[in-house]
């Protein structure tokens, strides 16, 4: 089955955009930092990590849901790591995401298997890393590192 997903960018002024994503929600503003941009709002590197980082969350959720568990909060960190190509451009050349369970894991039945799938329900992250590393690492409240 074949799905689409449409956002409309309209140009403001210098690089600041407006993001329309179709939806009943308000739209969202984006430019560049400075000094191309005004930097009043998040560049298109922070909406790549957002998607990367939301999407794994969600995939957290749904990975925990199989197993009828409630997460509870979680709260994900998206780090990209930028450099220069062989031709001096500006490129992501990797993205680190550390999802953090508010819950000690203990507390998780099957979490060897939840955390041994959640990425590959992430439409998002798998996509973006055939052109970019992607490292996932996931913790819990006591700050055990249960995966990466």
């Amino acid at each position: 089955m074949t799905q689409t997903a449409t956002v409309t960018l309209t140009r403001l002024s210098g690089y600041q955009f407006q993001i329309d994503f179709g939806l009943d929600t308000p739209a969202l503003f984006s430019d560049e930092p400075p000094p191309l941009g005004a930097g009043s709002g998040p560049a298109p590197n922070h909406l790549l990590l957002a998607a990367v980082a939301n999407c794994l969350s969600a995939s957290l959720v749904f990975a925990l849901g199989k197993f009828k568990q409630d997460p509870g909060p979680i709260k994900a960190t998206a780090t990209a790591t930028t450099g220069r190509n062989a031709s001096n451009r500006l490129r992501i050349e990797a993205i680190d995401v550390h999802l953090e369970l508010q819950k000690p894991g203990a507390e998780f039945e099957h979490l060897d298997r939840v955390l041994a799938q959640l990425e590959e329900f992430c439409t998002v992250s798998m996509s973006v890393k055939q052109g970019i590393a992607i490292g996932v690492r996931v913790s819990d409240a006591d700050g055990t590192v249960l995966k990466g």
